[in-house]
């Protein structure tokens, strides 16, 4: 099958590529937010094949997966073909519902012909979808394998431009929490952190790595935290468990379905919150044993293969 997908959530896209098929990824000469092309810090196989928009207008593509409302346009403008009518096409909500938590109305809610593909039951619950088909395709993770050390008892925390997203992101909290445990903040544009919460170096540092050593990196801290208030689940997260680290995390949105009795301490009680850190940070065993049931939890609902698999299903439903 081919597919039609845009280059939009790199870590998602990741795991999305790993299937059977041949995906045809749009690429312009800026290599801009429409034509980002093939990833350069993810391994994607050699069936991630790139398309300009003018090779798109003749290309074969039997499934169009739409992840941005202007995508249908974009990808009527160039292939000439309208989703849902002329081609068969999905749409991946990947976010939770931006403007209220329930009085959102979804961009395909007043049409039956897109099926909405929700990551979470969260997500579908919150939005309102209208007459649109909708469906939940849970995470699937590429097992990184179990690298957890735990050898600085410091808090790794993954979050891309923490000033800016403020309270969404559990910005505001992080000063009680560096209080508890020292922060190590891993994401895009995070410089100034520490100033700006009028923390000390030692208790917040930042760190803005490549994917390939993210992994590595978040491994050595001996607990991961996830202080986030409004956004899908993060795969940083689940990434996490799968590197066998015990996690903290408020519980919002689907944290408490992904984060069994067992594999961390989830709670929207800061003060509960911070009493866990300070446990894990002081008892490297119990980091351990915890980190390993988190481990054992993330691999039996977001392996890869599962996400594969629901996905054929799903395509071949469409296709038909």
């Amino acid at each position: 099958m081919n597919i039609l997908i845009w280059h939009v959530h790199g870590s998602w896209l990741t795991s999305f590529v790993q299937g059977p098929h041949t995906y045809l990824v749009p690429v312009t000469p800026d290599r801009g937010p429409d034509g980002l092309g093939r990833a350069r810090t993810w391994d994607w196989p050699a069936s991630v094949q790139e398309r300009t928009p003018a090779q798109l207008r003749d290309a074969d593509i039997d499934l169009v997966v739409l992840q941005r409302p202007h995508e249908i346009e974009l990808a009527h403008e160039w292939t000439g073909r309208r989703p849902g009518r002329d081609v068969p096409a999905v749409y991946v909500e990947h976010n939770s519902p931006h403007e209220t938590p329930v009085g959102t109305r979804h961009t395909l809610a007043d049409r039956s012909d897109i099926p909405v593909v929700h990551v979470t039951h969260f997500n579908r619950l919150m939005w309102d979808n209208g007459r649109a088909p909708t469906g939940v395709i849970e995470h699937g993770i590429i097992d990184p394998g179990h690298q957890w050390t735990g050898t600085e008892p410091r808090a790794a925390v993954v979050v891309n431009e923490p000033v800016r997203r403020a309270r969404t992101t559990g910005t505001d909290l992080l000063p009680a929490f560096a209080a508890a445990v020292p922060l190590d903040v891993f994401g895009m544009r995070t410089e100034g952190l520490a100033a700006h919460l009028g923390l000390t170096g030692a208790q917040c540092r930042t760190f803005d790595l490549p994917q390939d050593e993210l992994h590595r990196a978040m491994a050595h801290r001996r607990v991961y935290l996830h202080p986030v208030r409004w956004t899908s689940l993060g795969l940083s997260l689940l990434e996490a468990m799968f590197l066998g680290m015990p996690v903290v995390a408020l519980g919002t949105t689907e944290v408490r379905e992904a984060v069994p009795p067992g594999a961390g301490v989830v709670s929207n009680r800061p003060e509960v919150l911070t009493y866990a850190l300070r446990h894990f940070a002081a008892d490297h065993a119990h980091a351990e044993h915890t980190g390993r049931l988190a481990r054992e939890a993330a691999r039996a609902r977001y392996g890869v293969q599962r996400f594969l698999d629901d996905w054929d299903r799903l395509m071949k439903e469409v296709t038909r």
